[in-house]
C-alpha cells in the first residue's frame, strides 16, 4: 500500500512563494502519473498539476500556469509543486495523488492521495 504525505503548506502573503512536497513510502511505478490537486472551502476539488514520473511530461491548469511547477526527485521518491506569485485564490488544501495511467486531470483515475496541506495566502 502506498502512502503519500504532504507538507510544506502554511500562511503565506499574496506574492510570496511556497514549496510543497509529497513524499511516497514506497516506489511506486514510473510508468504512472503524478499530480496536484486543490479544493478551496466550498468548491470542488480542481486540478493542478501533472507529471509523468518517467517521461517529467508536465500539463498545468490555466489559473496557475506561468506560476506554479511540478517536479519529482526519483531518488527520493518525491513530489513537488513549486508556487510562486501566490494569490488570495489559491487558498486551498492541496492534495498529491498518484497512479493515474491517462486522463491526468480527472481525479478519479488516481489510485492513491495524500491527506492534503493547507495554503492560506492572504491579500
Amino acid at each position: 500500500q502506498v502512502q503519500l504525505v504532504e507538507s510544506g503548506g502554511g500562511l503565506v502573503q499574496a506574492g510570496g512563494s511556497l514549496k510543497l512536497s509529497c513524499a511516497a513510502s514506497v516506489r511506486t511505478s514510473t510508468s504512472h502519473y503524478w499530480a496536484w490537486f486543490r479544493q478551496a472551502p466550498g468548491k470542488e476539488r480542481e486540478f493542478v498539476a501533472s507529471i509523468h514520473w518517467s517521461f517529467h511530461t508536465t500539463r498545468y491548469a490555466d489559473p496557475v500556469k506561468d506560476r506554479f511547477t511540478i517536479s519529482r526527485d526519483n531518488a527520493e521518491n518525491t513530489l513537488y509543486l513549486q508556487m510562486n506569485s501566490l494569490k488570495p485564490e489559491d487558498t486551498a488544501v492541496y492534495y498529491c495523488a498518484s497512479g493515474a495511467i491517462g486522463t491526468v486531470r480527472d481525479g478519479t483515475q488516481y489510485a492513491y492521495w495524500g491527506q492534503g496541506t493547507q495554503v492560506t495566502v492572504s491579500s
